[in-house]
């Protein structure tokens, strides 16, 4: 019996990550349509809560912190979270003219590179970068799907 030590070689799968990049822009742009029309002192912001009956179990907090013509940069993030789970937290940049939202950094990690070398010093996965946008799209999607405006207390 012969034993194969050698993996293939990982391979960006462009399709994959242009598709969740287009669906992530078309989440967000139900999230926050009005983005685009930002000025570079208004910050626009919204929060989307999530709960449990009455237990709230986090807020969705997205920011515009720049609007360019053709590019917006947001930061995503979660508040009110358990306190045994992590919060996560993005920036993701957003090109109007392509139609497609990019995650750029998570958690103190920016600029992702398109395949990594297994293992490496960060610890990131071949497929980091996909692996991010596609968590940023099932995100969205729950807080699409179960999310509700965030009532302000009175």
């Amino acid at each position: 019996m012969v034993v194969n030590l050698s993996r293939e070689r990982y391979r960006v799968d462009l399709v994959e990550l242009q598709a969740a990049c287009e669906a992530n822009y078309a989440r967000l742009m139900q999230l926050l349509p009005a983005m685009r029309e930002g000025s570079g002192t208004l910050r626009q912001a919204r929060r989307i809560a999530m709960s449990q009956g009455e237990q709230l179990l986090g807020v969705l907090a997205l920011e515009v912190l720049e609007t360019c013509p053709y590019t917006s940069t947001l930061s995503v993030s979660q508040e009110h979270s358990l306190p045994w789970l992590r919060v996560p937290q993005m920036e993701v940049r957003v090109y109007h003219d392509a139609r497609m939202a990019e995650v750029i950094g998570a958690q103190s990690a920016r600029r992702f590179r398109g395949i990594y070398p297994y293992p490496n010093e960060a610890m990131h996965q071949p497929d980091e970068k996909t692996q991010l946008n596609l968590f940023l799209g099932e995100w969205l999607s729950h807080c699409l799907a179960c999310g509700h405006e965030l009532a302000p207390v009175r």
